[in-house]
């Protein structure tokens, strides 16, 4: 009966966790048993998680954690085996997730992934996606379906939007387990730290950009993924006439001021 009770209790753990501390939100994904696998409802919980956030004007940076021993497996393969007689509901998951993904590239707050242990396939991309990413010297990332003969195509669309190219291939080509020393210097995070400075470290950087302007960064975020897949000239082009408009917010103008004058800025958030 015990048993029994304590199985019921664990299915009903939420998928998706979040705490809010001094404009900084933190999700944890929470499916530890099945490696943080995006399941369909983990996929639509970040979704949401997404929506929710992008209109909460408390929150200024988002840190994207998880429980249990590892970040994130990918995909979960169960449900994947299940759709894979059904095309139209296999498309279906797939289209769900690239939105959940690109939602995350038009959050207008920055992400900060936070990983502790070894990311994989659709975890590697999810990882890839954020703005930031800070990684335990003790975790590993992978894109392995080559291993299980099924390329990483979703995963590649992130990776190879992140790192160069030939470090991309060399991933997906041979599904190894890449360590944190390799991951930072193929440029997939922006910091290996020790474990027990992780949780320091990601808190540190989430403050220090939580302390500057959140119209800023929501305009900057957008204009940075925005001006990445243009030609030269129409990048400068865009950004010259964002300049114009991003001078006359009142952030700009609070800001500017509070440099001459040698005092701490107060942000309104427009």
């Amino acid at each position: 009966m015990a048993t029994e009770k304590a199985e019921i209790s664990e299915a009903a753990e939420p998928v998706l966790l979040r705490s809010d501390l001094d404009g900084i939100a933190t999700l944890t994904l929470n499916r530890p048993k099945s490696g943080n696998s995006l399941s369909h409802e983990l996929v639509d919980t970040l979704q949401a998680a997404w929506d929710e956030i992008d209109n909460d004007a408390s929150v200024r940076v988002v840190v994207l954690a998880a429980s249990g021993r590892l970040f994130c497996t990918g995909h979960d393969l169960n449900e994947s085996i299940d759709a894979m007689e059904d095309p139209p509901t296999k498309l279906a998951a797939n289209r769900a997730c690239s939105h959940m993904m690109q939602s995350m590239l038009k959050l207008s707050k920055p992400i900060i992934a936070k990983v502790h242990g070894v990311a994989t396939a659709a975890g590697c991309q999810l990882m890839a996606t954020c703005d930031l990413a800070v990684a335990s010297t003790e975790a590993r990332f992978a894109t392995p379906g080559v291993n299980i003969g099924l390329w990483c195509l979703s995963p590649q669309v992130a990776l190879s939007r992140t790192i160069a190219p030939k470090h991309a291939m060399q991933m997906l080509l041979t599904g190894e387990l890449q360590d944190a020393e390799t991951a930072l210097r193929f440029g997939l995070i922006n910091e290996a730290v020790a474990p027990d400075r992780l949780d320091a470290r990601v808190g540190e950087l989430a403050a220090l950009i939580a302390s500057k302007s959140p119209h800023s960064l929501a305009m900057g975020k957008r204009s940075f993924y925005r001006q990445l897949t243009m030609p030269l000239d129409e990048a400068y082009e865009y950004v010259d006439e964002v300049i114009v408009r991003a001078i006359q917010s009142e952030d700009a103008k609070e800001g500017i001021s509070a440099f001459l004058e040698k005092r701490n800025p107060e942000w309104k958030g427009r």
